[in-house]
């Protein structure tokens, strides 16, 4: 008679499957601290890839996701969050682009006012004389005979 091996807890082959599953959400939701315009999910950077382990040792260690978060925060500062919290010193990142676009179509509408407040009137008025013509009459008559011959 041979022993089998003993079955596992119902909830423990739930944790087993979970945890790839977690450490993947938590290395999407982490910055590569090298490349950082990837996630920890994304890069194969050394310091990623030490991270990506850091966070496997803290799962096995039994830590919450939110843990974790608090724990690389902690050591790295906000900025290993790919999307960081709205607090009062990234409050220029949120805000940044939005007042940059503001502020640049603002910028677009201030110069098409001044180009039409600039533009002259259109209707059925006598042509204008510009440039050189109008300092020299005589040019013009010149240019006039010219063009009639």
């Amino acid at each position: 008679m041979s022993a089998s091996p003993p079955l596992p807890a119902p909830g423990a082959q739930a944790q087993e499957t979970a945890s790839p599953e977690r450490l993947k959400r938590l290395s999407e939701e982490l910055r590569c601290l090298v490349c950082q315009n990837q996630t920890l999910a994304d890069s194969n950077a050394d310091l990623a890839v030490d991270l990506k382990r850091q966070i496997e040792t803290l799962l096995a260690q039994g830590q919450t996701d939110n843990q974790i978060r608090d724990y690389m925060v902690a050591r790295y500062g906000d900025f290993v969050l790919y999307r960081p919290p709205l607090q009062s010193n990234t409050l220029l990142l949120w805000i940044g682009p939005f007042a940059m676009l503001a502020g640049g179509g603002l910028l677009w509408w201030l110069i098409q006012r001044r180009n039409r407040l600039n533009r002259p009137a259109a209707g059925p008025s006598a042509p204008t004389v510009s440039g050189a013509a109008a300092q020299a009459p005589e040019a013009m008559a010149r240019a006039r005979a010219l063009l009639d011959r």
